[in-house]
């Protein structure tokens, strides 16, 4: 099967949100509310990057990607820092690769952008294989350290508090 990732379109939107709705439908650690972020953040104009997969015709997975800001104790901001998440794919798809492609295509276009770095939360075996690591030093309020990474992508990995957009608090 051919797997074509590209952009998302206008017509993807209501794809997106079944893929990502499936996707996280059994998953643990989980409020359900990812669909509901990724609608907020392209309202709020804050989606920098919306990646699909796409075989036959369909979107069998997706990736969303936007600003993150990450302050010191100084209040100094570093930039140009991205939050990757939610990364979804159909539950009978998975394990095919798909995320794994998803995953390779978002940080090429970060590296494109010439983009700091990237922060995610999620298994750490798992983000692992791209790079990510957690850092003492960074921190996302409320989450296990071993769960919140960072890849950087030039210069280090900065300290401090990580603030994803308020799009990350949607509930409906």
């Amino acid at each position: 099967m051919t797997l074509q990732l590209r952009h998302e379109t206008p017509d993807d939107v209501a794809a997106i949100e079944a893929v990502t709705v499936a996707a996280f439908a059994d998953a643990p650690h989980t409020s359900h509310t990812e669909q509901f972020i990724v609608r907020a953040l392209r309202a709020a104009g804050e989606l920098t990057l919306s990646i699909v997969a796409e075989e036959r015709g369909q979107v069998v997975g997706h990736v969303a990607l936007s600003p993150v800001t990450i302050t010191d104790d100084h209040g100094r901001e570093a930039q140009g820092w991205y939050g990757l998440g939610p990364i979804s794919v159909l539950p009978q798809r998975q394990g095919n690769g798909i995320g794994s492609r998803l995953m390779e295509q978002a940080l090429s276009e970060l590296r494109a952008r010439q983009a700091a770095g990237c922060v995610l939360l999620g298994d750490p075996a798992y983000y692992a294989l791209f790079g990510f690591e957690a850092h003492a030093g960074l921190q996302l309020p409320g989450v296990p350290p071993g769960h919140f990474m960072a890849l950087a992508l030039h210069g280090p990995v900065p300290e401090g508090v990580a603030h994803y957009s308020d799009a990350f608090n949607a509930a409906a």
